[in-house]
């Protein structure tokens, strides 16, 4: 009998021996897993705070654009009125009543002109003379002269705001007769044939 209980203590040693073994590889696994779902979930996290990183750098560049240009439409909706003042202070009264009129309204558009410059607002007035620039002139018609592209006539300003267009200026552009040019190219070539003979 003394056997048995032996054989029986040795079972009940080897059991909790590979039941120890079980519950350590179970506890190893459960380790290995745990430690994958917190790397799993580490990385959803920085994921999702980069996502709102950019989220909050595109939001605020947004605000930025919206606030540095926010006084366009504004604009936009007083340039006719410029215009007007622009035309009328093309022509000069020779009534003095008249002329006396005209003061004070330059007098109110430069101050509304200094108002506008302090926002960011630049005017763009081409001389006549000066030569067409695609970027900030639009022209709204073309007549000969002896030069191309240059600026004839100003029918209108035009406008930015810091560093946006909101119009061109409109003006009238010179253009060459095409004869005249065929013309002084063939002079210019039988000059250059003289030098060289």
């Amino acid at each position: 009998m003394d056997e048995n209980k032996e054989i029986d203590v040795e079972k009940e040693i080897d059991s909790d021996e590979s039941s120890k073994k079980d519950e350590k590889k179970s506890k190893k696994e459960k380790i290995e897993y745990l430690e994958s779902q917190v790397a799993y979930w580490k990385n959803k996290y920085y994921e999702a705070y980069a996502d709102m990183d950019n989220l909050r750098k595109h939001i605020e560049k947004d605000h930025a654009q919206v606030m540095k240009y926010r006084s366009q439409g504004f604009l936009e909706a007083l340039l006719p009125s410029f215009d007007n003042f622009y035309n009328c202070f093309k022509f000069k009264p020779s009534d003095p009543t008249l002329a006396a009129y005209c003061k004070g309204f330059e007098m109110i558009y430069n101050q509304m002109s200094a108002t506008l410059e302090n926002e960011g607002v630049k005017e763009i007035v081409p001389s006549v003379g000066d030569k067409f620039d695609h970027t900030t002139m639009q022209a709204v018609e073309v007549v000969e002269g002896e030069e191309d592209d240059l600026v004839t006539t100003v029918q209108l300003k035009g406008y930015m705001l810091k560093d946006r267009l909101v119009r061109p200026a409109m003006v009238v552009v010179s253009k060459i007769k095409k004869e005249e040019k065929d013309e002084t190219s063939s002079e210019e070539k039988n000059s250059e044939d003289s030098k060289i003979n």
